[in-house]
């Protein structure tokens, strides 16, 4: 029993971790209370762009909000629940991305993104932007923009709006309803 413990608890901590989603920021991909297993970047391959991902936002989307420990969100030290959340890496170190082309598409290095996971009728952002994604950072959207407080909503924080890669968990691989 203490093996298999110790097994769940190394698998949690360096290899995969579930999270629930608590909003509705990623429909149609996820919806609220969906259970997504997140693979961590050292074990899986780097993220990507378009993969979804949850990030630790403490510092970044919250502010300065007290950090409460390097453990937390694991088993050991459950962190509260807003401190992550589950968006799609858009555009990543070195991409310059735009809001919109004449057509109403997000711009990634000057051609239009083609958006499939997007709601038929949903318009990829109403809010104007245009950033070049820092080294070392991502531009993070969710799928359902207009209810997503994503990078568009922290264009004036620290950043530009984007995160580093250290606060990204990991790449959701699985989701389930």
């Amino acid at each position: 029993m203490a093996v298999a413990v110790g097994v769940w608890l190394v698998l949690q901590l360096f290899v995969v971790q579930v999270f629930t989603v608590r909003a509705a920021s990623m429909l149609p991909t996820l919806e609220p209370s969906d259970q997504v297993l997140v693979v961590r970047p050292t074990i899986g391959r780097d993220v990507q762009r378009g993969d979804v991902v949850v990030v630790d936002v403490r510092g970044t989307f919250l502010g300065d909000r007290p950090d409460t420990g390097p453990m937390a969100g694991s088993v050991l030290a459950p962190a509260p629940d807003n401190v992550f959340v589950v968006k799609r890496a858009v555009a990543g170190p070195g991409d310059r991305i735009a809001c919109c082309s004449v057509d109403g598409r997000l711009l990634l290095n000057g051609k239009p993104l083609d958006e499939p996971y997007l709601a038929a009728d949903a318009e990829p952002s109403e809010q104007q932007f245009d950033v070049v994604v820092p080294d070392g950072r991502w531009w993070l959207m969710g799928d359902n923009r207009p209810v997503s407080e994503d990078s568009r909503s922290h264009l004036g924080s620290p950043g530009g709006g984007t995160v580093s890669t250290e606060v990204i968990v990991g790449r959701v691989v699985r989701a389930a309803g």
